[in-house]
């Protein structure tokens, strides 16, 4: 099965269990319950709309008009004061959160009704009351129902008022997020935030008549004696509905109309209040709240300050109240004895919540901004995770686990800023929790097993595939790390020899091919041995150059001893061989991570190493020739191993490479030295100190008695040139006793 078809298989299950969930309570619930509250709170708290005020019955108002706490006992006497207060202020709508279902002295509620009624523009709350009718005539029997029946205030109170609502809220185990618009169980009854943005539109009603009658003439005329209807007492509510069921009926009806509603001639806010005004009507039986921010963000203000302006006889208003919708009820943050509030996200720790006042006056901004929350329309929701699980397959299989782990990280933060500026600027609500905290996680762990899976057959495999060109040691070695054929190498910790004869050209220009071949073998009889014995794998011959590898999943000192043995023991054998005269062997050793697996193309592959270990180590053992040495190993290679006697060279810039490499010459055993070995070694080390100190004539000076211990000391004519050059061009101040060959 190709790696596509994987990614595929992988993208359908990962994609469709998003699309299930999406579909399910219990999807629903979680991205209700956690994602809509991440983007509430990494939204933070914005502006609600000015033309929105809450005058609060609070425990400041209570204790400055020495009433009782509860709003519903207040004197009939105060509300009449604040509604004429509203009224001469201008307020275009005054929604009462208040129950008036008791009556108090019938002076003052027909007087309350009286300042209702001239003001034309309050809208009052009724309440819902659960039933339970039974069907058998026994009390709570097995099928009865429950219906909900509205509890209208006091009939003067009732009869004056412009309309009457519910303000029907879930009271949720958890957290409220939604509110109805129109209430079914109650027979499709507006709510409390639909009658108050009915009323508050009224200035717009004519256009709003005038654009229905283009495309439902009929509705229109029956809908077109609003006000009139209103002069006769019939409530609000009553048209409201009518209204709904005409949009209702005719789906397309919104739509139509608000195509054609940049054909008319009007201010920018009247389009928006009349564009706000056909959405209303378009939207569902609930609408998500979209909060503005923690208790008393919207406008608040209490209610004995409102009584105090409207006393006063300052021309000056510090409360601008008119052409504003005024909602008028008990707010939770300013008295937690009575608890009416809501929890929602915006909850405050101390336990005070969102009261019922600030949920409708929220819901009339959301209305009047034309900005409630939205979650995205569900087949388009249910397309976009389907191709989000392909998405997610297809880097967790195309990519290495820890790219694609990033890559995952990297998209799964842009779809969470994307998502985050989507719903602050339009109120959009995208999926969280199903694509990112459950279909990327299922997406990287799903394929991660499936690989594992994969690795543990070619396991299997590989011994039988390796075992036609690498001896059993070697598979051994291999067989955990690397796939099939033709496969991506892996990364493994060795050390790498390599060698190269001197005179090679001169001599294969001697000898015919046959007799070259002849000793070719030989030669290389010599050079194989030391590596099989010290427990290394020849991974390439080219011509008479050997690479050589001793290989290990993590760093080993033990590996890089034997490849020290072996270079020696190769040298050794070389001097006493009777083809020394004619090829003298350099090498270099060098040992670090490198890349080792299959190499080729079509039918055809080797196994070998590659890397900047390859790289550095030829460049190592060319550099022999350079400073007349025969064995050159890097300071990695000799980590942690006493065994041997070396002489460090310095810290060389190899050609072509960026880092530099401190180099040693490998002399013999140390068990081995000789003391003229030794006195050369401390000889050189204080020579080639003075060099790194820029001390160009001491260094010199040194250098020369090194040759006088050995005459033909490479190293020690290397750095004789490269005094007297830097003698001559210094190098800059940063200099640190780096070599840098070119």
């Amino acid at each position: 099965m190709s790696r596509f078809s994987k990614a595929l298989i992988v993208g359908l299950l990962v994609g469709i269990l998003g699309v299930a969930l999406s579909l399910s309570s219990a999807g629903f619930f979680l991205e209700e319950m956690i994602g809509l509250h991440l983007l509430f709170k990494l939204r933070g708290t914005r502006r609600a709309p000015p033309d929105v005020v809450v005058v609060s019955m609070d425990k400041i108002s209570a204790d400055q008009l020495q009433v009782a706490a509860e709003p519903e006992k207040w004197p009939r006497s105060l509300h009449a004061q604040l509604t004429e207060i509203l009224a001469r202020e201008g307020a275009a709508v005054i929604a009462f959160d208040v129950f008036f279902e008791e009556s108090h002295s019938a002076e003052y509620d027909h007087g309350l009704a009286k300042v209702f009624r001239n003001a034309g523009n309050v809208v009052l709350c009724s309440y819902l009351r659960k039933e339970t009718l039974s069907l058998n005539g026994e009390r709570r029997a097995a099928g009865d129902i429950s219906v909900e029946q509205i509890v209208p205030p006091i009939t003067p109170l009732a009869e004056s008022a412009v309309g009457l609502a519910v303000l029907a809220l879930p009271r949720v185990p958890i957290r409220l997020s939604q509110y109805w618009t129109f209430k079914t169980s109650a027979g499709n009854t507006p709510t409390l935030p639909i009658v108050a943005f009915h009323v508050f539109a009224m200035s717009v009603h004519d256009d709003f008549v005038k654009l229905l009658a283009r495309f439902s003439p009929v509705d229109a005329d029956k809908l077109a004696n609003e006000k009139f209807a209103i002069r006769k007492k019939e409530s609000v509510e009553r048209l409201v509905r009518a209204y709904r069921e005409v949009f209702d009926s005719q789906p397309s009806l919104g739509n139509k109309m608000l195509r054609a509603l940049d054909s008319l001639s009007l201010h920018a806010n009247e389009k928006q209040i009349l564009r706000s005004l056909i959405r209303m009507y378009q939207s569902p039986n609930s609408l998500y709240l979209n909060f503005y921010g923690p208790p008393t963000t919207i406008t608040t203000i209490p209610y004995y300050e409102v009584l105090e302006q409207g006393r006063s006889s300052n021309d000056q208003k510090e409360i601008d109240l008119k052409n504003k919708a005024v909602f008028v009820g008990f707010l939770e943050s300013l008295q937690t004895e009575k608890k009416d509030g809501f929890y929602t996200v915006f909850s405050q720790p101390t336990g005070v919540d969102i009261s019922g006042v600030e949920i409708a006056a929220t819901a009339f901004a959301n209305l009047l901004e034309d900005m409630p929350i939205q979650p995205v329309y569900m087949p388009i929701q249910a397309v976009a995770l389907f191709l989000w699980g392909l998405l997610l397959a297809a880097i967790c299989r195309f990519f290495s686990p820890l790219l694609a782990a990033i890559s995952l990280v990297g998209i799964c933060l842009f779809h969470l800023f994307a998502a985050n500026y989507e719903f602050a600027h339009t109120g959009i609500w995208y999926p969280l929790v199903i694509p990112l905290m459950l279909q990327a996680p299922l997406a990287f762990f799903g394929t991660f097993l499936w690989r594992y899976f994969d690795t543990s057959k070619e396991r299997q495999s590989i011994r039988k595939a390796f075992g036609y060109y690498l001896p059993d040691e070697v598979v051994d070695q291999v067989a955990k790390n690397i796939g099939n054929i033709g496969a991506e190498g892996q990364v493994i910790y060795g050390t790498c020899m390599y060698t190269d004869a001197e005179k090679y050209t001169t001599l294969s220009e001697r000898m015919d091919s046959k007799e070259l071949r002849r000793f070719l073998n030989e030669y290389y009889e010599v050079l194989f041995e030391p590596v099989r014995r010290h427990s290394g794998i020849v991974s390439d011959v080219i011509g008479d150059s050997m690479m050589a590898l001793w290989t290990t999943k993590v760093s080993d000192a033990s590996i890089r001893d034997r490849a020290c043995r072996a270079a020696l023991d190769i040298f050794n054998t070389i001097n006493q061989s009777s083809q020394a005269l004619y090829l003298p062997t350099r090498i270099g050793v060098h040992a670090g991570h490198m890349c080792v697996g299959d190499v080729g193309a079509i039918d055809h592959y080797e196994y070998r190493a590659v890397g900047d270990i390859v790289n550095t180590v030829s460049r190592i053992e060319s550099l022999n020739k350079r400073l007349g040495t025969y064995i050159l190993v890097s300071a990695e290679v000799l980590y942690q191993l006493d065994a041997f006697l070396t002489r460090e060279l310095g810290e060389f810039l190899l050609k072509g490479k960026a880092k530099p490499v401190l180099l040693h010459e490998l002399i013999c055993l140390r068990e081995e030295s000789s003391e003229k070995q030794h006195r050369r070694n401390a000889a050189f080390s204080e020579a080639l100190s003075a060099f790194k100190r820029k001390s160009w004539e001491t260094a010199r000076t040194k250098f020369d008695k090194c040759l006088e211990l050995h005459p033909q000391d490479g190293p020690s004519l290397f750095y004789v040139e490269l005094c007297e050059k830097f003698y001559k061009s210094p190098p800059g101040e940063q200099w640190e006793g780096l070599v840098c060959l070119d």
